[in-house]
């Protein structure tokens, strides 16, 4: 399922810089979230892990933090990091939640569940997210694992005619709390997580999906933690595999 790395990350440092130029410049204006897109998101991705992988394809050691900004209060509730506590509270997706699941070896399944919804799901664990365009307002209610989405493409072109080149800047919240990684590192109910979704197409006609993500969490991170998650595009589902969620993988 999970491939090394290639030259294909040669082009992210580009990629970054072309969300970072198109913040701001909404080219076009669009009838719905649909219409406007500059690329097209839909079909089946899996995870490339290329990087981290003692923290991504296996469990992290207890007290194994590195990389991650956390406060003395953090690193107080990961010590105390304990699975089978997890699994008797039936809090098995803790490091499932928007801010960790990209990390999570994993096959997403990408689809629109009407003009101004973009739905995306995972077989680890068999989360789904709602990512909302428009003046979608939140409905309130209980904080979830996903939380609440609010999704805009941010594009570059000329007026009047159709986007160039964009990204998609997905921000959450209302989550409910959890892990930034399996090993009981925690991010509280005040956690934000903005995301940018950008495509890559090689010459061979592969076709590479790579989200930044950004999280902030006034309680436990002492600044934003950002990292990146890169997929390959699927011909297919042939390799979609619902998988519950665990405490311990």
């Amino acid at each position: 399922m999970m491939a090394r790395g290639t030259n294909t990350w040669l082009l992210l440092p580009a990629l970054l810089a072309i969300t970072a130029a198109a913040q701001g410049q909404r080219g076009g204006a669009a009838v719905t979230g649909k219409a406007g897109a500059p690329f097209d998101l839909t079909g089946y991705w899996v995870s490339i892990v290329n990087e981290d992988w003692r923290y991504r394809m296996v469990t992290p050691t207890p007290g194994d933090y590195q990389g991650v900004p956390m406060n003395l209060a953090s690193r107080q509730v990961a010590d105390a990091w304990d699975p089978a506590k997890d699994e008797a509270a039936g809090e098995q997706c803790k490091s499932y939640g928007a801010p960790a699941l990209l990390r999570v070896p994993e096959r997403l399944h990408i689809t629109w569940e009407d003009d101004q919804t973009l739905r995306e799901e995972t077989d680890a664990g068999m989360q789904t997210r709602l990512f909302h365009f428009g003046d979608w307002k939140a409905p309130g209610g209980p904080r979830t694992w996903q939380g609440d989405s609010v999704a805009r493409w941010e594009t570059s072109g000329g007026r009047g005619s159709p986007p160039r080149s964009g990204t998609l800047r997905v921000a959450t919240n209302h989550l409910r709390a959890g892990y930034l990684r399996k090993n009981g590192v925690p991010y509280s109910e005040d956690a934000t997580v903005t995301e940018y979704y950008d495509l890559a197409k090689e010459r061979n006609g592969d076709v590479w999906l790579v989200v930044t993500i950004a999280v902030q969490d006034p309680k436990y991170l002492t600044q934003q933690f950002v990292i990146s998650s890169q997929f390959k595009k699927q011909a297919d589902g042939s390799g979609w595999d619902p998988t519950p969620c665990s405490s311990r993988w």
